[in-house]
């Protein structure tokens, strides 16, 4: 059973913006497996890396469809998407120099976080963008 289980209560019925979170929770799947299985330090990095060089081409593509839908929200959902980025970053940081490990903690971090930003933050955008 993966990690965090795609379903259609994370659906939020943007076809794009669907398609790239159903990627990052494979990605956060990917990134668990690999911890789970004892997999080195260089691999679970490597995904790690995947998963914030995805996240934040993510992140751009919903700014833009903020800013072009002069999304009243967009300063708000930005600066979360800004703190996710900078929390993995160092995050990563840390993991790269030796002084963090992969823990159960990150991972309830990662679930809680994306299923609260799109159940949440990435619902009101997609209901403003139909409004548009």
């Amino acid at each position: 059973m993966a990690y965090i289980e795609w379903n259609d209560s994370l659906v939020v019925g943007h076809a794009k913006i669907d398609a790239d979170h159903k990627k990052l929770v494979a990605l956060v799947c990917r990134l668990y497996d690999a911890m789970q299985a004892g997999k080195g330090s260089a691999v679970c990095a490597q995904i790690l890396g995947d998963l914030i060089a995805y996240t934040k081409s993510h992140f751009e593509m919903e700014e833009a469809l903020m800013a072009a839908a002069g999304y009243a929200g967009l300063a708000e959902h930005k600066a979360q998407h800004a703190k996710l980025v900078h929390d993995v970053m160092d995050f990563k940081q840390r993991l790269d120099s030796g002084s963090a490990a992969l823990t159960i903690a990150l991972f309830k971090f990662l679930k809680d976080w994306l299923s609260n930003h799109i159940l949440g933050s990435d619902r009101k955008l997609v209901e403003a963008l139909r409004g548009k």
